[in-house]
């Protein structure tokens, strides 16, 4: 598994960088050597156990930023048989709750930032649409990971003295390895789960596709991008955050390998080496782009929580695309496509998610995109069939918030997506807008000011617009009627700044 093969490969050779930052000139900086991963692993390991008495299949809630310490977490977590579940800072504290209450943790780990999410910078964590309910109430130990910052839960433990050599000591079999959580509601959560098999099959085939070769220079932040690259012996280097110095990492770099998604690669002048690109469409254009800043190749890769990568294809196949729709490309070795009867793509594969939580497994997945398959097998995208808005490359499911704007003043609310014109729309990139009817005689500017309280739970989910107008209805049973909903939030935008 590559997993166990990367905690081989970080005990090889212990003293070579393993993961890079970047300083404020763009120029390299060593966050962490290989031996030094390996050995945090070792102490994590050793204090979940020991210390917090975790055994294989408890759940241990993970909120930690990318880098060496969420990697070292993760390789404990998959030494003891853990399940990892994945707490994300920008879906909102109801959210959160909801889906926690789906998952209970035995024990969160959280670094000083996501509690200070959670506590004392909550305030200020809300302009940048970052929100976590104190941690401490979640029904759950609070343990922090790196340095103690103040109003941080206590350390984690690390001074236990037998660390875990054997990997298989207290695996899980094939158990549970990860759960994300996706769409659903804030009453009944929705929440992927991969096998430690479907997780390995899933970095094995990122492997197979981008061939990471040892000594080389990764660029990318992903799970899915640091273990398979790392486990090949490559260097990864995390991508900076600000386009600027995200440029001069590049030219200082000069990567063999980059992983960025639409938004990150559009705002970067110069490439090397071969480019992919995924976590939202990515148009010809774009990678024509890519490949006219250096690119020896562009890559698109459709990819899905649910399963990881699904299909590629390079720039020049895609430019040379002359019919109707997204291609995609053909599936992966592995990967299986047919099409269900409303024309909806249904896939499966090794990396394909064992099961969504609280229900039976089902090797098919439901990918919520409308397909046409190619005589040649490839997939060519024509929409998607789910309630779903995709804003800078993350996924936003309206039916998750929309309940909390309906305040008593509120006859009925919808969250739309409309095309985001000038800033990348030509990649699928939408602005979020919420559509709100007030009831009749409501007084429009004192709710206005009471909605501001569940927008601002909405952490990133938070809406670039409100409007107010009756919500369109059709069919016999009057349902909303989103695509004319969005027609209308698309006029009314255009009128004038929608206000926040």
């Amino acid at each position: 598994m590559t997993l166990d093969l990367l905690d081989r490969t970080l005990r090889r050779d212990p003293h070579r960088p393993a993961l890079l930052g970047a300083g404020r000139d763009g120029a390299p900086r060593v966050l962490a050597r290989r031996g030094e991963i390996a050995d945090l692993a070792d102490a994590y390991a050793a204090s979940l156990r020991s210390r917090h008495g975790l055994r294989g299949g408890d759940t241990l809630g993970v909120a930690v930023r990318p880098g060496p310490r969420s990697l070292a977490v993760m390789l404990a977590a998959h030494r003891l048989g853990l399940r990892v579940a994945v707490l994300d800072p920008s879906a909102g504290p109801d959210v959160l709750r909801a889906r926690l209450a789906l998952a209970p943790p035995a024990l969160i780990l959280a670094d000083a930032a996501a509690q200070a999410v959670a506590g004392w910078a909550a305030p200020l964590a809300r302009r940048a649409h970052l929100a976590l309910p104190p941690l401490g109430r979640l029904g759950a130990a609070v343990a922090t990971v790196g340095p103690r910052r103040f109003g941080c839960a206590p350390a984690l433990d690390l001074s236990a003295s037998a660390f875990l050599r054997d990997p298989v000591a207290t695996a899980n079999g094939d158990g549970d390895a990860v759960i994300v959580f996706t769409s659903g509601t804030t009453a009944a959560p929705r929440a992927v789960v991969h096998s430690r098999a479907s997780l390995a099959a899933g970095m094995s085939a990122v492997a197979d596709l981008v061939c990471p070769r040892p000594g080389t220079i990764v660029l990318g932040g992903t799970f899915f991008v640091l273990v398979p690259a790392l486990a090949a012996g490559a260097t990864v280097a995390l991508p900076a955050r600000t386009p600027q110095r995200l440029n001069r990492q590049i030219v200082s770099l000069r990567p063999d390998e980059t992983y960025l998604t639409p938004p990150q690669a559009r705002t970067v002048r110069h490439f090397t080496g071969r480019v992919w690109t995924g976590s939202a469409p990515a148009s010809a254009q774009l990678l024509g782009r890519i490949r006219a800043a250096g690119a020896s190749e562009a890559w698109s890769v459709y990819a899905l929580t649910e399963l990881f990568p699904a299909a590629a294809v390079e720039y020049a196949e895609k430019a040379a695309f002359a019919d109707v729709g997204d291609l995609v490309g053909r599936p992966l070795p592995g990967v299986r496509a047919r099409l269900a009867d409303d024309g909806e793509l249904l896939l499966t594969g090794p990396g394909a998610r064992e099961r969504y939580l609280g229900e039976a497994p089902d090797p098919w997945i439901r990918t919520g995109d409308r397909a046409t398959l190619a005589a040649d097998g490839s997939i060519v995208l024509a929409g998607r069939c789910k309630d779903m808005v995709l804003r800078r490359a993350e996924n936003i499911y309206p039916g998750l918030y929309e309940p909390s704007l309906h305040l008593p003043e509120v006859e009925s609310a919808l969250l739309v997506g409309i095309p985001a014109g000038g800033r990348g729309g030509d990649d699928g990139d939408e602005r979020l807008v919420a559509l709100i009817q007030p009831r009749e005689g409501a007084d429009r500017g004192r709710l206005r000011a009471d909605l501001e309280v569940p927008l601002a739970r909405m952490g990133r989910a938070r809406p670039d617009a409100v409007v107010f107008g009756g919500v369109p209805l059709a069919g016999r049973s009057r349902k909303p009627d989103r695509q004319e909903a969005a027609r209308l939030c698309a006029r009314l935008c255009d009128r004038g700044p929608g206000r926040r």
